[in-house]
């Protein structure tokens, strides 16, 4: 099927068997896409699968599939189904179509490109058919909904099998690559004239230490530097002493071939720092770029780095987005990376590869050390960093190195892990020092900064506001005030119109412990007040403002986030929270999700690492959820405390730690505070007219206050979806 001209009539589509017999729709011009009209075809509310192709895309789906719907209040609405590629031109989705389905919409992504649809189908999905689809994809998530929906819980059953029925492949990958990541000779010519049109051009110095590796993938590294649409660079090459003869030959064959190309050789093996040093002392450009002698350079790293220092001229270090090639240059496991991260890079280094510096930055700190090999670039950053404010430095979210993962090219850190990881713990315990620190090895083999906390520890505050649910608040009270090490405790209970008698006995129980108070706030429920009531009758210099649905499960969970807490430039800390199946429900908050905001890994089970480790690493994040949330008393004074005239209910603490980190401070999640959350279970549901309604403000009025903030979240790739932080394309 071919979509219509500006003159022509709108086409018709073939549909598969609905219910009975087939029938036939058309596409009505509607802007720039066209509506299939469903509105009495009974799929509102049913799983189905929606095939197609989009004959000659190559892969590449050509137009947006939605979903026209009208709400309860008669309000129109459109949801965004994302299709997946199935191969030669066919593309689908899987899932509940949503309730008061109107029409289906086709958008094409650009209108002056015409495409042609053929076998268009709507096909009804049998229950069996839906599990057998989820067990394939993804096994655990189709299980548990399995679970869940046996116990009755049709919402999260439901849930957990649209994510196992989405689970992304590498399938997701490719067509994202074919999509955003491939370069037309129109992108090329484009690149070219921009440099041409460039009144100056810093030169990048690529410096590359060779000691022995495969002929084949030395070629190839150093052909991606000879590709580079950016003309201005020199590549440094140390030949650390290869015992390979092919190795020498192959070096000066491209030594030869380009004069931009410069190649020295070690008469003894001094591994590589010692080798990268020696490249690095040949480098006459005002930056640095690092390339394995193995790997491979996309051919616009260098165009879009230069790009960043022309528009950042005081930048000192340069990052960028990397994945993995094999042997058959196959690309997979993509790393979309986060903004500068001082916590995360403490655990792990996230920012190789693409890694540029000031070549002056380099030098100033002596290079790389001998004694660190395996870690030297951990190790190099660590000390570049801790000189540095995040403004000096920049990320890119591009897929701009190709780190190889074949036979052939093996790592020293694959060889020696143990060694890499002794490496690592003492640069990073060369950095903790000052801040009174010490470096453990955390889980997988990662580093964890551990801070001191003082003696006498700093009295807590602990904020509870609570209406009732004596069931719960017992359980929190007794989490904070006896399963916890923590030495100082005082607990605000603010509440709220309790009215049960159960309530009555349970605050009796704990009127003759010194530590427990109750603050009386009558009146309409409203987070926000309440819990800066609560911290306005605190004595402590520490606020903890807890749910009172909030269950402890380890004694050291306070005392870890009061050490984060304590450091002068944090804003606030928050913990992993886990439901009561043991799965994630806060990884820390990422900005733009479902319009506003959204928990990083929902539903992760409670060991799975998550994307790149990030669920077992302390790390910056843009907010953490108040329903444990942990700051210095003057900053909570500072920034004004919770919004209550507009933010009562919703967003309240996304929008505090929004303004502390606009004051310059800094929000970390750590996971290594765990608690379980009963979320809601006091309040209840949105689920109400009047709760809707009040959500619906709370949303615009985040959305009119940090509407560019939301758009943007530092700490989530803008790669990735926003549906759902779950950090995939």
């Amino acid at each position: 099927m071919k979509t219509p001209n500006r003159s022509g009539s709108p086409p018709a589509v073939s549909l598969p068997r609905i219910r009975r017999g087939a029938s036939t729709r058309c596409f009505v011009p509607d802007g720039p896409g066209f509506d299939l009209d469903l509105a009495d075809a009974g799929l509102g509310g049913t799983w189905a699968t929606i095939r197609f192709r989009d004959v000659g895309s190559a892969g590449v789906c050509r137009l947006v599939l939605s979903a026209r719907v009208l709400g309860p209040d008669g309000r129109p609405g459109i949801v965004t189904l994302s299709e997946e590629a199935e191969g030669g031109d066919r593309f689908a989705w899987t899932g509940r179509l949503p309730e008061g389905l109107r029409a289906l919409h086709l958008a094409p992504l650009a209108r002056e490109t015409e495409f042609h649809l053929d076998a268009f189908a709507i096909r009804r999905v049998r229950r069996i058919g839906l599990v057998a689809c989820a067990l394939r994809r993804n096994p655990a998530l189709a299980a548990r909904a399995l679970y869940w929906r046996a116990l009755g819980l049709k919402v999260r059953g439901r849930a957990l099998l649209l994510r196992a029925l989405h689970d992304r492949t590498e399938t997701g990958y490719a067509t994202w690559i074919a999509r955003f990541d491939t370069l037309s000779e129109a992108d090329r010519r484009r690149i070219r004239d921009a440099i041409d049109a460039w009144p100056d051009a810093p030169r990048i110095s690529v410096v590359m230490p060779v000691h022995d590796p495969a002929p084949r993938v030395l070629d190839a590294a150093i052909r991606s530097v000879r590709a580079q649409l950016y003309p201005n660079w020199e590549l440094s090459i140390v030949d650390d002493a290869s015992t390979d003869p092919a190795i020498p030959r192959l070096l000066a064959r491209h030594a030869q071939q380009d004069p931009r190309i410069h190649v020295v050789r070690r008469a003894e093996n001094g591994h590589i720092a010692r080798a990268t040093n020696d490249a690095l002392a040949q480098a006459t450009g005002p930056f640095v770029a690092f390339l394995d002698h193995d790997d491979v350079l996309a051919e616009g790293a260098l165009y879009h780095v230069a790009t960043a220092i022309r528009a950042a001229p005081d930048l000192v270090l340069i990052y960028s987005d990397e994945d993995k090639i094999d042997g058959r240059g196959r690309r997979f496991e993509p790393h979309f990376k986060s903004g500068f991260d001082r916590e995360l890079l403490y655990g792990q280094n996230y920012i190789n590869h693409l890694t540029v510096i000031r070549t002056e930055a380099i030098r100033a700190v002596g290079g790389l050390r001998p004694g660190f090999e395996g870690s030297q670039d951990h190790d190099l950053l660590l000390r570049i960093t801790a000189r540095l404010t995040p403004d000096r430095i920049r990320h890119i979210p591009r897929i701009l190195y190709h780190w190889r993962a074949a036979g052939g090219s093996g790592t020293f850190s694959d060889r020696a892990l143990e060694r890499s990881e002794m490496a690592r713990l003492r640069a990073l315990a060369e950095v903790a020092a000052p801040l009174r620190a010490t470096a453990v090895r955390g889980p997988l083999g990662f580093n964890r900064l551990v801070r001191p906390v003082p003696e006498p520890a700093p009295l807590v505050s602990v904020v509870i506001p609570t209406r009732d649910r004596a069931d719960l608040l017992a359980v929190a009270l007794a989490g904070v005030l006896d399963a916890t090490d923590y030495p100082a405790i005082e607990v605000l209970i603010v509440d709220n119109d309790s009215r049960e008698p159960r309530t009555r006995d349970l605050f009796a129980r704990y009127s003759n412990d010194a530590r427990v108070r109750v603050v009386s706030v009558p009146g309409p429920f409203n987070f926000s007040d309440l819990s800066n009531r609560g911290a306005a009758a605190a004595r402590g210099p520490l606020l903890l403002f807890l749910n009172n649905d909030v269950e402890v499960i380890e004694p050291g969970w306070l005392r870890e986030m009061v050490s984060i807490a304590l450091t002068p430039d944090i804003g606030a800390v928050g913990a992993k929270l886990l439901y009561p199946d043991r799965t994630l429900q806060h990884g820390g908050i990422v900005l733009g999700i479902g319009g506003v905001a959204g928990h990083s890994h929902p539903g992760l089970s409670e060991d799975d690492p998550g994307y790149f480790a990030r669920m077992v690493l302390t790390q910056e994040v843009s907010a953490v959820t108040g329903a444990c949330l942990l700051l210095r008393a003057s900053v909570f004074s500072e920034s004004g405390g919770f919004d209550a005239d507009d933010l009562a209910v919703a967003f309240n603490d996304v929008d505090l730690c929004l303004r502390l980190r606009a004051q310059g401070y800094r929000i970390v999640w750590t996971p290594h505070a765990r608690l379980i959350h009963h979320e809601s279970k006091s309040r209840g549901a949105e689920d109400t007219p009047e709760k809707l309604a009040r959500f619906e403000r709370e949303v615009r009025v985040m959305q009119d206050r940090w509407g560019a903030v939301l758009r943007a979240d530092p700490y989530y790739n803008p790669n990735l979806s926003k549906i759902a932080a779950r950090y995939r394309l």
